[in-house]
C-alpha cells in the first residue's frame, strides 16, 4: 500500500461491531478488536496521520483508541451510522428483502423512524468537507466511522449517491480520498 499523502482524507471502519447479529447503526454496541498484530500493522501505517476524528460510537472510540494510543480523538455526531430506524436491533436475517430494489430507490429508503441513506449522506457531507478542507491545509486527517459514513465519502467524491451503495465496507478496511481543490479522487477502496 502506498504510503498516506499529505492531502489525504482517510475513512477507516470501525472494528467489527459486538452486535450479536443485530442490527446496529445508532445502537451504541462495543468493538471486537481481535488480532493485536494487525491492529499494530494498522495503526504504524495510520501514524502520519496529522489529525484524526471519529464518529461518538463505542465502537468507533475504542477503535480509534487502539489504532491511534495516546493520542487525543475528538467525535464528531455528524459522523455516525445510519439512524435505521424501527428496524435497530433486529436480527439480520428479519430485515424486510430489499434486493428488488435499484440502487436509487435504495439510496431514498428509509426504516419506520429512520433515515435514509441519501439523508445520512447529506448530514456526513459537510463533516468531511470541513475535514477534507483540514487535509488540504496539512493532513492527512483519518475518520474512525462507520459503513454508512465511508460510503457518504465515496457518494461525495463520485458525486453520485446511490453509485456509492454499490461499495462494501470491511470492518477494519481504509478507503482514501484524496482532497482537491474541487473535489476528491478515489485513491482506494475497502483496503485490508
Amino acid at each position: 500500500m502506498l504510503p498516506l499523502a499529505r492531502d489525504e482524507l482517510v475513512l477507516i471502519r470501525h472494528a467489527p461491531a459486538d452486535s450479536e447479529g443485530r442490527i446496529c447503526g445508532r445502537r451504541d454496541v462495543a468493538a471486537r478488536l481481535g488480532d493485536p498484530a494487525a491492529i499494530d500493522t494498522l495503526a504504524r501505517r495510520l501514524a502520519p496521520c496529522a489529525l484524526v476524528v471519529g464518529s461518538p460510537a463505542l465502537r468507533c472510540r475504542q477503535t480509534a483508541r487502539a489504532l491511534f494510543p495516546g493520542r487525543e480523538v475528538p467525535t464528531d455526531a455528524r459522523l455516525w451510522e445510519q439512524d435505521f430506524g424501527a428496524h435497530e436491533g433486529m436480527p439480520a436475517q428479519e430485515l424486510p428483502d430489499l434486493g428488488p430494489l435499484d440502487r436509487a430507490s435504495l439510496a431514498t429508503l428509509s426504516a419506520p423512524g429512520g433515515e435514509s441513506f441519501a439523508a445520512m449522506a447529506a448530514r456526513v457531507t459537510p463533516a468531511l468537507a470541513d475535514l477534507a478542507a483540514r487535509a488540504r491545509g496539512g493532513g492527512p486527517v483519518a475518520v474512525v466511522a462507520h459503513a454508512g459514513t465511508v460510503r457518504a465519502g465515496l457518494a461525495l467524491a463520485l458525486g453520485d449517491i446511490p453509485a456509492a451503495l454499490a461499495f462494501e465496507v470491511a470492518p477494519l478496511s481504509l478507503t482514501r480520498l484524496r482532497c482537491l481543490p474541487d473535489g476528491f479522487s478515489v485513491i482506494c477502496a475497502n483496503a485490508v
